[in-house]
């Protein structure tokens, strides 16, 4: 019989899925991405899925993922793992182009699901909030730092939550003045997925 956790998990993940909440407002109309299980150890909340996301349905399938899979040191086919790792981001559905890259997530989504969804899984050991929309929500006691002060602090989140930047090719430069990320930061948190995902 399956747990109670699996089938509320199940039927909030089908919910979100033909949620049309924000469509109106989607350049492209509603494409909901996301992905988990009850199982799921590591945990990834990002902004909302770009272009190619949408169309291909796949979260992370861009070269953002690709970047974020070389941070954790882990290969596509343990990203893609339902059963290891969990992806819901901020806003489910692409949120249309501002005037320097992607919109913001829509406000409405996360408010309205990730409760449901967040609370179905059980056995997550670690998350990612991955750029500020993420952190901005799960660490509302942070809204007055930048991103870069955040991320420098990741000591006393972890092991549990781990603030990271967006692995976007927009913050090349970002990465290029802040060498401790790559340094002092990834080591440890590759350490830790290889732990989570063992």
């Amino acid at each position: 019989m399956p747990a109670i956790n699996s089938i509320a998990l199940r039927d909030a993940l089908a919910a979100a899925r033909r949620c049309t909440l924000c469509e109106s407002d989607l350049p492209l109309g509603a494409n909901p991405v996301l992905r988990a299980t009850d199982t799921a150890k590591l945990l990834i909340i990002g902004q909302a899925p770009g272009t190619r996301v949408h169309a291909s349905g796949v979260p992370w399938d861009d070269p953002s993922g690709a970047r974020l899979r070389a941070w954790l040191g882990i290969s596509d086919a343990q990203f893609y793992d339902e059963q290891q790792v969990a992806i819901v981001p901020m806003g489910f559905c692409y949120p249309g182009r501002g005037k320097s890259g992607d919109l913001p997530p829509d406000p409405r989504c996360a408010p309205r699901w990730h409760q449901e969804i967040l609370g179905a899984l059980g056995q997550v050991k670690m998350t990612l909030l991955v750029g500020q929309y993420a952190q901005r929500y799960y660490l509302p006691e942070t809204r007055s730092q930048t991103l870069t002060a955040r991320v420098r602090e990741w000591p006393q989140y972890s092991p549990q939550i781990w603030p990271l930047p967006h692995p976007s090719p927009r913050n090349n430069i970002w990465l290029a003045r802040n060498t401790w990320f790559e340094g002092e930061l990834l080591p440890q948190l590759q350490d830790r997925v290889r732990d989570v995902l063992a």
